[in-house]
């Protein structure tokens, strides 16, 4: 089952106020909430409209979503400890933010991540071993850009946000209504690139939503050190409306999303949403989180888990037997299944072959590398250059 993006009724204010929230944007303690920790729904006037079609077949579908992404990333997890990848940044705790606002989407809408939205990218169509393609060293592309619409995962840190909005710009130019997305975490709002990029997307209107995932940790720092104030307060002082959502709703993510998308559908120009959610794991497979993380901390948010407060939902709406629940973690085992025979049957590429497609055309500087490499593989007992 899939959720359409597009909300059944929309507000009848003007496209500028995102459901009222004014040019200020929704800032401080001022945090959207649909669904709570213990799985209750709560009304919110502004934002109600934007997912009156999601019945409880809908958010079984997102629901659904989210227990596969979070067993996709279990075994991503788990392959990369048994050496069938070399590092992987696992998401647990991000699945509302990434599947809420992945599923809110068009089709023709582009969107432009850093290394931690699987989510995201499973939402826009990524096949299964393209996940995992580049954390296993066997490509320099886990998948074709524009048969998903989604470029694939940047590592410098903010440099996509950049990207976002050129490409908001050339959607401008070519007089569509589809919308450019750049996800980032709250370390990278520190970064010259964010920053340059809200400065040029207020100035254009582009049509760029900012999807910041507040997980509270960049890398070893907590986001205290770096923020004194929400970091939503930042965007409107580069006259970039701005909204907080609990990050751990899915309801409430798919909202905000919307809305935003709605936004710059019409005109109305870039919105900087900060989904406050939490980074359960290592920032990657690679770090050991208990070096800077209290324990009673991750407790704490175990307790607002993502897909717990929708599986209690459900359940107290009997909408979730467990037939059902079986048949979801049937579906999660076997994509999990899949993925790990996919990735443990890929060929190791002609190590050559990272000297192909660097220019388009030739490059003397590359064929000199290329034969110094070849000559070098040769060496090796058994190198034969190939």
């Amino acid at each position: 089952m899939t959720i359409d993006n597009q909300p059944a009724t929309r507000r009848g204010g003007s496209h500028t106020d995102l459901g009222s929230l004014g040019e200020a944007g929704l800032t401080g303690i001022d945090l959207v909430r649909l669904l709570d920790a213990d799985g209750v729904r709560h009304e919110d006037d502004r934002f109600d409209a934007w997912v009156s079609d999601i019945g409880p077949d809908q958010l079984l579908a997102l629901y659904e979503d989210m227990r596969v992404i979070r067993r996709i990333d279990a075994e991503a997890t788990a392959l990369q400890r048994q050496g069938e990848l070399g590092l992987w940044p696992p998401l647990l705790g991000q699945e509302a933010a990434q599947i809420g606002s992945g599923r809110a989407l068009r089709g023709d809408d582009f969107v432009f991540s850093s290394y931690r939205e699987h989510g995201v990218a499973y939402c826009r169509g990524a096949g299964l071993v393209d996940l995992l393609r580049v954390w296993r060293g066997t490509t320099q592309s886990g998948w074709n850009p524009y048969e998903i619409n989604m470029a694939t995962p940047q590592v410098i840190i903010g440099a996509q946000t950049l990207h976002a909005t050129g490409y908001a710009l050339g959607i401008q130019a070519d007089g569509t209504d589809a919308v450019a997305v750049a996800y980032f975490g709250d370390g990278a709002t520190s970064e010259g690139d964010v920053n340059e990029a809200l400065i040029f997307a207020a100035t254009y209107a582009a049509p760029v939503i900012f999807f910041c995932q507040n997980n509270q940790y960049a890398i070893s720092e907590p986001v205290s050190l770096q923020a004194q104030r929400p970091i939503a307060d930042r965007a409107p002082g580069f006259g970039v409306p701005s909204v907080r959502v609990d990050g751990n709703d899915v309801l409430a993510v798919l909202a905000v999303t919307r809305a935003a998308l709605d936004r710059a559908r019409s005109g109305g120009g870039p919105t900087f949403i900060e989904a406050v959610t939490y980074r359960m794991g290592p920032h990657t497979t690679a770090d050991d989180p208990t070096r800077y993380r209290d324990a009673a901390e991750l407790e704490e948010w175990r307790g607002k888990d993502p897909v717990a407060r929708v599986e209690a939902y459900l359940r107290s709406q009997g909408a979730l037997t467990d037939e059902r629940m079986a048949a979801i973690v049937g579906k999660a085992d076997a994509v999990a299944a899949e993925m790990r025979s996919g990735i443990t049957a890929l060929t190791d590429p002609d190590p050559l072959s990272v000297f192909d497609n660097v220019y388009a055309e030739p490059h003397t500087g590359i064929a000199r590398q290329r034969d110094h490499y070849s000559r070098y593989l040769r060496t090796f007992v058994g190198g034969d250059g190939r």
